[in-house]
C-alpha cells in the first residue's frame, strides 16, 4: 500500500542553551514518531525538513515548541510526498542554523506575503533578487529575477556592498528556498544602514504552496534538500536527479549526454572523475541494486 508521506520545513530564531540535551530529546523523538530528515541546532535557534506520517509530523511540532518553549515556529512549510524522502532521521550542532558567519537571535526584516509577491516584484522600482546558489537559479528562478552569482556569505557581502555604495535607488525584493537564508541577509543588509529590503515570507516553497499555476511567475523547478532534488509549480516531485559523481543536479537534457551514467557521472564531472572512481561508483550502484532486488523478492 503506498503511503503519504507529509514533509515539514521549518525554521526558528530563538536563543537555545543546553544543547547537547536538546539534541538527544530530539534526536529520541524523530526515532520515536518514525520520522526522517534533518534537524540542526544551535544557540540562535533551529532549522530543518522532517518527513513521515501526518499525525506524527503534527506530534513532532508539538513536541518541539515545548521543548523550545516557543507558541509559534517562524517559518513552516508543508508539502507530500508518495515516498519518502529522506533516508534516517539526522540531528546535527552547528554554529549556526545556516552558516553565514553571523548569528541573529531575532527576525528584522520586511515580508511580503505569497499572495502580494506578483505584484510587488512586478513595480519598476523593485529589483529582485536570488539569494540561492548559482546552480539553484538555473534550475529555476523568478521572472526578472537577478543572479548575483555568488557561492558563499564572503562574497554575498561583497555583492550587496557594490550594490549599496552604486547609491541603488530600488527596493530589494530578496528570495531563497525556505526563507531561512533571506533572514541572515536582511539582517546583515539592515545592520549596513540599507533598510530598503523586502523579503518574500516562507520563501519560494511558501510561494508555491499558496500561488496556483496560472497566476505564479515561478518559471522551471525548485532545488530541495532530500531526495526528490526539486520540486515543480505544484510542489510534485520534479525532472532532475543528483549525479552520484559531482552531488549536482541533473535535468532531462543532461541524462542524454553520453557523459551521463545513472549512480556515476554526468556532463559537469564525467571528464574530472578518475577511471577507479568511475570502476567504484559503478560497482556500489550495482551493488544497490541487487540489494533493492533481494529486499523486493
Amino acid at each position: 500500500m503506498q503511503k503519504n508521506y507529509k514533509i515539514l520545513s521549518f525554521y526558528k530564531f530563538i536563543n537555545l542553551i543546553d544543547l547537547d540535551n536538546k539534541k538527544f530529546q530530539i534526536k529520541k523523538n524523530l526515532i520515536d514518531l518514525k520520522l526522517k530528515g534533518t534537524v540542526v541546532i544551535s544557540e540562535e535557534g533551529i532549522n530543518g525538513t522532517i518527513s513521515g506520517l501526518v499525525n506524527s509530523v503534527k506530534s513532532f511540532e508539538v513536541f518541539i515548541s515545548q521543548l523550545l518553549c516557543f507558541n509559534n515556529f517562524d517559518v513552516k512549510n508543508y508539502s507530500h510526498s508518495n515516498t519518502d524522502p529522506f533516508i534516517k532521521p539526522k540531528v546535527k550542532l552547528k554554529k549556526e542554523v545556516v552558516p553565514i558567519e553571523k548569528k541573529i537571535w531575532e527576525r528584522k526584516g520586511n515580508y511580503i506575503k505569497p499572495q502580494l509577491w506578483n505584484n510587488f516584484i512586478s513595480d519598476p522600482d523593485v529589483l529582485t533578487i536570488d539569494i540561492r546558489k548559482p546552480f539553484e537559479y538555473e534550475m529555476g528562478t523568478f521572472v526578472g529575477a537577478l543572479d548575483p552569482n555568488v557561492k558563499n556569505f564572503r562574497e554575498f557581502k561583497i555583492f550587496f556592498d557594490n550594490l549599496i555604495k552604486s547609491n541603488i535607488k530600488k527596493k530589494l525584493a530578496i528570495f531563497c528556498t525556505g526563507g531561512v537564508r533571506c533572514e541572515k541577509a536582511s539582517d546583515y543588509l539592515f545592520n549596513k544602514g540599507f533598510k530598503n529590503v523586502f523579503q518574500l515570507e516562507g520563501g519560494i516553497l511558501n510561494y508555491l504552496s499558496n500561488t496556483g499555476i496560472d497566476k505564479s511567475k515561478w518559471k522551471g523547478e525548485c532545488f530541495v534538500f532530500d531526495k526528490r532534488v526539486s520540486v515543480n509549480s505544484s510542489m510534485e516531485k520534479g525532472t532532475y536527479e543528483v549525479c552520484f559523481g559531482c552531488r549536482m543536479p541533473v535535468d532531462q537534457q543532461g541524462k542524454k549526454s553520453h557523459k551521463y551514467e545513472y549512480g556515476v557521472s554526468c556532463n559537469k564531472c564525467h571528464d574530472f572523475l578518475t577511471t577507479n572512481q568511475k570502476k567504484r561508483f559503478k560497482m556500489r550502484e550495482i551493488h544497490l541494486r541487487e540489494k533493492n532486488h533481494e529486499n523486493h523478492s
